[in-house]
């Protein structure tokens, strides 16, 4: 090796072993080495067994999924660029023309979109269903249904379904059922078992999580997570993973793993934070509704309390709040535009309160019953102290006067 760039490639070093600090070590790599060909022709990529491209895992992918299958019960995970790309592989891998995907009406948009796009043009069918009537999942379920998409709580509206009886419903029909569990975040219940005995006799099949939110926890990092406990399951969905070429990037995922310690901790404060405004803005004349599972009156809170950790911060950092009809839409977003604190953007589970106004008639099949009539406002509560956002609420309240 007598030129440098040579000896600089193939520099014979390499560091001790036993290195332990705080916090993991980052392997980035696209290419792989083999010892020998015998191990580039036997290594085994599907089981975390060895190593054989970087798109097939690194260490800093596999320390992430298993900590993520601890968090959410489950024994196997796989990474997505984003929480969309993760409920477009799950639909992807278990969907095939002629089949039928059903939709809880208050599902995540984007989710409905995927099923009104790119599905049925591929000839997947698909219906929504009341999530608060089980009875409608029941009826809807058909010989061609193979997906049952579960949302807990529902998007923007906040409803909390009856989580274990449409679990029922799905096992007794032999479907499918995905829960998106963003909002839960493996925290607020578990989703593979909703029984709460620890037999997991009551379990989702699969549970989709959008990393972006809370396993990040500062709005700066795009991924997805797709748990299982079936190993057949999760071999069909990794393939179709595979096929698609989904990869998460190294930095992203070390970014994850950082957070990840102090999940629970964010988790509460922004529940605790979250409910002290909703009690605040029940109070207010303005508002009309106020959608928060933990409120008494929100719509499906029976079956919230039935199943989440109240003791834990089971309810997330969400809730929406209709303001009174006589507001006009102009003035509502004023209120949006005069808030300080809460910044206008989509997301949450970040450090910043966010605030986001939503045409909720361009949103559901029509206007849900339960709903009064009026302009709809999520507010997603991050950690600042919840007096100084209470504070802005208020004189973003005055402005729209």
């Amino acid at each position: 090796m007598s030129q440098i760039s040579t000896q600089l490639i193939h520099h014979p070093y390499v560091p001790p072993a036993g290195f332990a600090a705080p916090q993991p070590g980052v392997y980035k790599a696209s290419t792989v080495f083999f010892s020998n060909t015998a191990a580039m022709r036997t290594r085994e990529w599907k089981d975390k067994s060895g190593y054989t491209y970087g798109l097939h895992g690194t260490p800093t992918t596999f320390l992430l999924e298993e900590r993520l299958c601890a968090l959410e019960g489950g024994l196997q995970c796989l990474l997505a660029p984003s929480g969309l790309a993760a409920i477009s592989t799950v639909a992807l891998a278990l969907l095939k023309t002629g089949d039928e995907v059903l939709l809880p009406d208050n599902a995540y948009g984007p989710n409905k979109a995927l099923a009104e796009g790119e599905l049925l043009a591929w000839g997947i069918t698909h219906q929504f269903y009341d999530a608060m009537d089980p009875a409608d999942l029941a009826r809807k379920i058909g010989a061609r249904t193979r997906l049952v998409w579960l949302e807990a709580a529902g998007s923007v509206t906040m409803e909390f379904p009856d989580l274990r009886e449409q679990m029922r419903i799905c096992r007794e029909r032999k479907v499918t059922a995905a829960l998106d569990n963003t909002w839960g975040a493996g925290l607020a219940f578990h989703p593979f078992d909703l029984a709460g005995d620890g037999s997991g006799s009551l379990a989702v099949d699969i549970s989709v999580q959008a990393l972006t939110k809370y396993p990040s926890g500062g709005g700066d990092v795009l991924m997805g997570s797709i748990v299982t406990r079936d190993r057949s399951l999760h071999m069909k969905i990794k393939l179709t993973h595979m096929r698609l070429g989904l990869g998460v990037a190294a930095n992203d995922t070390e970014t994850v793993l950082r957070s990840l310690p102090s999940i629970e901790l964010r988790y509460r404060a922004q529940d605790a934070s979250a409910r002290e405004l909703a009690r605040w803005c029940q109070t207010r004349p303005e508002i009309v509704q106020v959608l928060h599972p933990a409120l008494a009156d929100s719509p499906g809170h029976a079956h919230w309390q039935a199943l989440c950790r109240r003791d834990a911060g089971g309810a997330a950092s969400l809730f929406s709040v209709i303001f009174d009809a006589r507001y006009h839409r102009a003035q509502v977003d004023a209120f949006c535009d005069a808030l300080r604190l809460f910044k206008l953007g989509y997301s949450w589970g970040g450090p910043i309160s966010l605030v986001v106004p939503y045409e909720l008639q361009s949103m559901r099949s029509k206007w849900p019953a339960h709903l009064a009539h009026g302009s709809l406002v999520r507010l997603a509560i991050g950690l600042e102290a919840a007096a100084d956002l209470q504070a802005d609420l208020t004189q973003a309240l005055q402005a729209m006067a």
